[in-house]
C-alpha cells in the first residue's frame, strides 16, 4: 500500500510539473495564432516590403528604389493635403463623437419610461452598413433645391441657405464628419452607458446629503469613474478616424478635386486606379506606423489617468 501511495504520488508530481512547466492554454490559442501569422502577419511584412520599389502590381517585375517612394510621399501636395484631411476628421470625430455619445448616456440613463426605446433609436444607425448611411446622406446632401436637406430648408422658409453640400470644397468634409458622427455617437453611447451602470449610487446620494449639485456630482464622481470608457472610445474613434474609408469612397470619392481625400483614400487610388503598388504600400506603411504611434500615446496617457481619477 505504501508502494503504491508513493507511486500516486510520483505521478501526480510530474503531472503538476509538466502542467507547471508550459501553460495549458497556449495549447489552445496555438492553432488561432498559426492561422493569424500565415493569413495576416505574413502578407503584411512581405508586402511591406514593396514600399521599397517601383511594382506595379502587375506580374513579379520590380526594381528596388530604396527611399524614393517615401520622398515622393511627404513631397506630394495631394498627400500632405490628405494628412490633413486625416487630422482634420479625427479631430472632430473623436471630439464631437464622444461628446454626443456622453450626452445621449446621460440622457437616456434616467429614470425615464421611454429610455429602453431611446437607447435602441440612438444605437439604431451604428447596425446599419456604412454604405447604405453614405447613400442615404448623399440623398440628404443633393443638391437640387427639391430634395434632401435643401427641400427641407425651403418648407421652413430658409431657402437661401440651400448649398451644394458635397460639390463645395469648403463643406463636404464637414459634411463627411457629420455622416460618420451621426451614425457612430450611439455606439459612443453604448460604452458610456456601460460605464455609468458601474458608477455607485451610493456616491451620489452621500454627496447630495452634502450638498453637491449635479454639475459638482459629474466633476468629481461620474467623470473620475467613467475613465476606462473615456479610454475605450478615444482610442476606437481615433483608430476610426485615422483609417476612414468608406464612407469617403461611397460619398465623394476624395472629392471635389482633392478636398475630401486621407491617406486611406490615397493609397487605394494609387493602388488601383494609377496602378503604383509600391507608391501605395508606401503610403499604407506610413499610416500604419502613425496610427500605432498615436495609438500608443494615446493610450498610456489615457491609462495614467485611469489609475489617477
Amino acid at each position: 500500500m505504501t508502494t503504491v501511495t508513493a507511486a500516486v504520488g510520483r505521478g501526480a508530481a510530474k503531472a503538476t510539473r509538466r502542467r507547471g512547466g508550459i501553460a495549458p492554454p497556449w495549447y489552445f490559442a496555438a492553432p488561432a495564432l498559426i492561422v493569424y501569422a500565415l493569413v495576416m502577419l505574413y502578407p503584411a511584412i512581405a508586402g511591406a516590403g514593396s514600399a521599397f520599389t517601383d511594382w506595379s502590381g502587375v506580374g513579379d517585375q520590380r526594381s528596388f528604389v530604396g527611399l524614393e517612394n517615401f520622398k515622393q510621399l511627404f513631397s506630394d501636395d495631394q498627400a500632405i493635403g490628405a494628412l490633413r484631411n486625416t487630422l482634420f476628421l479625427t479631430v472632430a470625430i473623436v471630439v464631437v463623437q464622444n461628446g454626443i455619445g456622453l450626452l445621449l448616456a446621460l440622457g437616456v440613463h434616467t429614470t425615464i419610461k421611454s429610455r429602453m426605446a431611446l437607447r435602441v433609436v440612438f444605437f439604431a444607425p451604428v447596425v446599419v452598413s456604412p454604405v447604405m448611411v453614405s447613400f442615404l446622406w448623399k440623398y440628404v446632401y443633393n443638391p437640387a433645391p427639391d430634395a434632401g436637406l435643401n427641400a427641407a430648408l425651403n418648407a421652413i422658409g430658409l431657402g437661401s441657405l440651400r448649398q451644394d453640400w458635397l460639390g463645395n470644397p469648403s463643406l463636404a468634409i464637414w459634411s463627411v464628419a457629420f455622416t460618420v458622427i451621426w451614425q457612430c455617437a450611439g455606439y459612443s453611447m453604448v460604452i458610456f452607458l456601460a460605464g455609468l451602470e458601474g458608477v455607485p449610487q451610493e456616491l451620489h446620494e452621500s454627496a447630495m446629503v452634502d450638498g453637491a449639485g449635479t454639475v459638482a456630482r459629474f466633476r468629481h464622481i461620474t467623470w473620475p469613474l467613467l475613465a476606462p470608457a473615456v479610454t475605450i472610445n478615444v482610442m476606437l474613434s481615433t483608430v476610426g478616424g485615422l483609417t476612414l474609408f468608406t464612407q469617403i469612397i461611397a460619398m465623394t470619392n476624395g472629392g471635389p478635386g482633392y478636398a475630401t481625400d486621407t491617406l486611406s483614400t490615397v493609397l487605394y487610388k494609387q493602388a488601383f486606379v494609377y496602378g503604383k503598388f509600391g507608391y501605395s504600400t508606401a503610403v499604407a506603411l506610413v499610416l500604419a506606423i502613425f496610427v500605432a504611434a498615436v495609438s500608443f500615446i494615446q493610450i498610456g496617457y489615457l491609462r495614467s489617468r485611469e489609475t489617477t481619477a
